[in-house]
């Protein structure tokens, strides 16, 4: 006899579905998986046959063959334990043939019977409401993320047995409630106060333009400068998230295992911040089985990158498709997934190999030649896409010991806030949300400049030797500037200001 049942399989964060077919026949007792199963899902025999003995059950002394339909996706995981199990007790039945044919399962078993939690239930959730199942059923320590997408019914189960009864009538298992906006609650602003910093009055402002217009960062500066400190506490100063970005953070995290089952919803946007040792396939996502990388974990975040120039070469050129595109594409000879990664890039890096190279109160011991190695590990169009960069000097005695006299992280995130809202007004309807990531089409219409400002930047390209995508970042800062001032257009301060944002193109030697 053969039995159907439904199921997904991730691919990237995207789920796929999977048709689950137990064909039980006579022969020699045997269990095979056919489909493209890995080595988790060919695992899954023996924590099948022991779950349905565990449970009271009788597995069949024939021989079982699973196919994980379509034979050409690659299957992976855990999660088609409960599947499996449940097509194998219909094809004897002990449930009924056409039971479960109405909703998605997923869930992987322990030997007693129990059902486990798996990863990339959200992302299920919403598949099964896009294809019209009645419901899915799921461990129900992940019953409150499936619970987030409505329009489907929510079977959170904890044993074998109860799945059972459930599709035999005489289970007593309500659906999970699927609102989602009770679980819609805004962590609070973490990354401590802007307040806290002292002096770096320059680079406080550069902080607040990039947040701002979603802008890519570099700071420059001598050790214990306070670079870190400065990106730790960028994200506090950053707009909130709204339902739906928060929703594509719990997909990656859920997708990557990493979702806390008590949060749910992640609700503030994610800071990353990788040793430079990471591998390649760590930072931008891949391995054998694509898995999300830092890039895509930071999305909708801060993707902090501490001693830029250590990181090996081809991570950071891998960064070059990601910064412009806001996805990252990993292809492997069976599969191909695109992970988001819409980031903003916040680097610090030293101006030379011992750190002091233009530092006031310490003297240099690199050579001209050193210093043009350590700075060369950084390529030029890598350094494009970064929009601002600022020196961070040295704090002073007077400033350490000196009372707080700076802004609040909440001040700053008020004008932040605004500046955003105008952009978005402005760019309404064609789906851009930041200067940023504003499209060169529209560049012309929104980041006009007069003659004078017209003068100063073509002086400016000519002595930096500044390239044409440096000239865009120009104008997108200068854009975001107005916006933070609350200007209707693009004055001569502006540019001048957004000018001297690209101190890495005159600071070399």
């Amino acid at each position: 006899m053969m039995v159907k049942v439904s199921s997904a399989t991730l691919v990237g964060i995207e789920s796929y579905p999977v048709v689950v077919e137990v064909d039980v026949a006579r022969g020699l007792p045997q269990f095979s998986t056919v489909g493209l199963p890995d080595a988790a899902v060919k695992e899954s025999k023996d924590r099948i046959r022991a779950a349905i003995r565990n449970s009271g059950y009788s597995f069949p002394r024939n021989h079982v063959t699973v196919n994980l339909a379509p034979a050409d996706i690659r299957k992976e995981g855990t999660g088609f334990d409960l599947p499996i199990a449940l097509a194998v007790l219909s094809a004897e039945g002990v449930i009924p043939g056409d039971g479960a044919r109405d909703y998605m399962l997923m869930g992987e078993l322990s030997l007693d019977g129990t059902v486990k939690g798996v990863n990339g239930v959200l992302s299920a959730a919403q598949l099964a409401r896009n294809l019209n199942f009645r419901g899915l059923v799921v461990p129900e320590e992940n019953a409150s993320e499936a619970a987030m997408v409505q329009g489907i019914e929510v079977i959170a189960i904890k044993t074998l047995p109860e799945i059972v009864d459930y599709f035999n009538g005489v289970g007593d298992i309500h659906p999970v409630s699927s609102s989602s906006e009770r679980f819609w609650e805004r962590s609070p602003r973490a990354g401590g106060d802007f307040r806290e910093i002292r002096g770096q009055d320059q680079a406080k402002r550069a902080m607040e333009i990039a947040a701002a217009g979603g802008h890519n960062l570099l700071m420059i500066g001598s050790p214990g400068s306070g670079k870190t400190m400065l990106a730790e506490r960028l994200p506090s100063i950053l707009p909130p998230l709204t339902f739906e970005e928060a929703v594509e953070i719990t997909k990656i995290y859920s997708v990557a295992g990493l979702l806390d089952r008590e949060e749910v919803l992640i609700g503030s946007r994610p800071f990353r911040a990788p040793h430079h040792t990471i591998s390649d396939a760590g930072l931008v996502g891949g391995g054998q089985n694509p898995r999300p990388g830092e890039i895509s974990l930071a999305h909708h975040g801060v993707l902090f990158l501490d001693e830029l120039p250590e990181f090996r070469k081809n991570a950071l050129e891998a960064l070059r498709q990601p910064l412009e595109n806001g996805s990252v594409t990993v292809t492997r000879a069976s599969m191909t997934a695109s992970f988001p990664s819409r980031f903003m890039l916040v680097a610090a890096m030293n101006p030379c190999p011992c750190g002091y190279h233009g530092d006031p109160g310490r003297s240099c011991r690199c050579s001209p030649r050193q210093i043009r190695q350590y700075q060369a590990r950084l390529s030029g169009p890598l350094l494009d896409r970064i929009d601002i960069h600022v020196l961070v000097s040295s704090v002073k005695y007077r400033e350490l010991t000196g009372p707080y006299s700076g802004e609040s992280s909440k001040v700053i995130a008020e004008r932040v806030l605004r500046a955003r809202k105008k952009q978005q007004g402005r760019m309404a309807g064609s789906g851009t949300l930041c200067n940023a990531r504003l499209p060169d089409r529209q560049i012309h219409d929104f980041c006009a400049l007069d003659e004078d400002s017209h003068r100063l930047l073509e002086m400016a390209m000519e002595r930096l030797g500044l390239s044409a995508r440096a000239f865009t970042r120009i104008l997108k800062v200068s854009r975001t500037i107005a916006d933070l001032e609350e200007c209707e257009s693009i004055a001569t301060r502006h540019v001048a200001e957004a000018i001297q944002y690209r101190s890495l193109d005159s600071y070399r030697i």
